[in-house]
């Protein structure tokens, strides 16, 4: 007889973890499975290393602008195994805390691969479990292009897992993970160059950060290989590959090509046809607004729902979930609207809200924009200057702000406070009334015209 959870969370991952610790919390019996690393992607092969090598990354920058400021500067170079070493080593004691954690709870964790043998009852290397409720929260992987050649090149989970930093490199890709990689790898001292298939990258965003984001490469020096295709990949003689892009136009002498063309719901082996659970033409399992599938008694959080594929998004979904499972509170749920997202770019991006286009869609005439674009004092007193952008969408007589789009130093930061205000309802005039903090980029949000 299969032994009975009230809950059971199929991935070991920030979103089903989350989720069975406040189911827990609410007295309920509660199992995850994870054949892996606990923390999943963002732990592991996401946010937090990424982060990682962002700070790296930056540090190495403000060490290139030291001079800028009177600091005697000389030669430095970066020791990338004793970064990865490091990096590595925190990645364990995380993986560790998250273990602590379920332990804490009360939550038993299987280890192992699950697959559906029935609507509620899954199996896991030959043991059976079955629950009232089930939880599949098994995040996303890397999708490779169908090119000759491509496993030659790594994806970017396989960037984590370099053992030297690459001298010359292609990143291949136009969404965040694309632009962030290309960006901490040129930053650090590669010979980087960001390939995409348009003009520009980054296109579900609002246009002043694509304009932004191209223009701050102008100063880095970072390449932009635009309207190219990969058509195939492939090693010469000498160990170096080419990328051919379309048009007979090739990069040469690469050292490595990280794919980072998009990700894809990680729910092949879990046997949903077993239980007609059947996916989107994307892949997706779709979710109502209680994150319910098609199946009675079986729900879907995270990246596998196609909806803001964010770490705190599905933290967010699954503890509503719980909460309205069992803790009472029959009306929760995660309104998957005013989200707000940073992209770790050099400077970095932030943005919550509507983007101007989508509001024209949404309001249509109501709609009214501000802008401001200026150097920060970041860069005041040397040659290289980066530009800081910002937009605010507003619509109506009153101004109720729909969105907030910042790029340029210190956006990753100021942007979380704007989202509270922007959820709030706060309307042009309220950040107009707030008093500005001086001298910052802040301030410019409060301050336009």
């Amino acid at each position: 007889m299969a032994q009975h959870y009230d809950l059971i969370c199929i991935g070991g991952g920030s979103g089903g973890i989350a989720t069975a610790r406040r189911a827990a919390g609410y007295g309920a019996k509660v199992a995850v499975i994870e054949q892996s690393r606990l923390g999943g992607t963002c732990v592991n092969v996401g946010c937090v290393p990424k982060k990682v090598m962002w700070n790296a990354a930056h540090t190495a920058e403000l060490m290139e602008r030291a001079g800028d400021f009177g600091f005697e500067t000389g030669p430095v170079a970066l020791d990338w195994s004793t970064l990865r070493e490091r990096r590595a080593a925190y990645i364990e004691r995380l993986n560790g805390i998250y273990g602590t954690n379920l332990d804490k709870s009360g939550v038993d964790l299987y280890r192992g691969q699950a697959r559906f043998v029935e609507c509620r009852t899954l199996e896991v290397d030959g043991e059976r479990i079955a629950a009232d409720h089930v939880v599949i929260a098994t995040g996303g992987r890397p999708v490779w292009p169908r090119i000759p050649g491509a496993e030659l090149g790594i994806d970017s989970d396989g960037f984590f897992e370099l053992t030297e930093q690459p001298g010359r490199v292609a990143v291949v890709g136009a969404g965040y993970i694309a632009v962030e990689l290309a960006g901490l790898l040129h930053q650090l001292g590669s010979d980087t160059r960001l390939v995409i298939r348009h003009e520009e990258p980054l296109r579900s965003f609002d246009p002043i950060i694509r304009e932004a984001y191209m223009a701050s490469t102008q100063v880095s020096g970072l390449e932009v290989v635009t309207h190219a295709r990969p058509e195939s990949l492939e090693r010469g003689a000498d160990g170096r590959l080419t990328l051919h892009v379309g048009d007979d136009r090739r990069l040469e002498g690469l050292d490595t090509v990280i794919w980072a063309i998009g990700r894809e719901a990680n729910v092949d082996s879990l046997g949903l046809e077993d239980i007609d659970l059947h996916r989107d033409h994307n892949g997706h399992i779709p979710v109502d607004q209680w994150q319910c599938t098609a199946v009675e008694g079986v729900y879907a959080i995270g990246d596998i729902t196609g909806r803001f594929q964010l770490t705190p998004v599905a933290i967010a979904a699954g503890r509503r979930l719980s909460d309205r499972l069992f803790g009472g509170k029959p009306e929760r749920y995660l309104e998957y609207r005013n989200i707000p997202s940073v992209v770790f770019t050099h400077p970095p991006i932030g943005t919550v809200g509507l983007t101007e286009d989508e509001a024209r869609d949404e309001y249509g005439e109501a709609v009214r924009t501000h802008e401001a674009r200026f150097v920060p004092m970041d860069f005041a007193l040397g040659e290289t200057k980066y530009r800081s952008a910002m937009k605010l969408v507003t619509v109506g007589d009153e101004e109720r702000i729909v969105g907030v789009h910042l790029f340029g130093v210190g956006s990753d930061e100021m942007l979380q406070g704007f989202a509270v205000a922007v959820r709030m309802g706060a309307t042009k005039a309220d950040f107009d009334d707030t008093v500005a903090i001086h001298p910052t980029a802040a301030e410019e949000l409060v301050t336009m015209g």
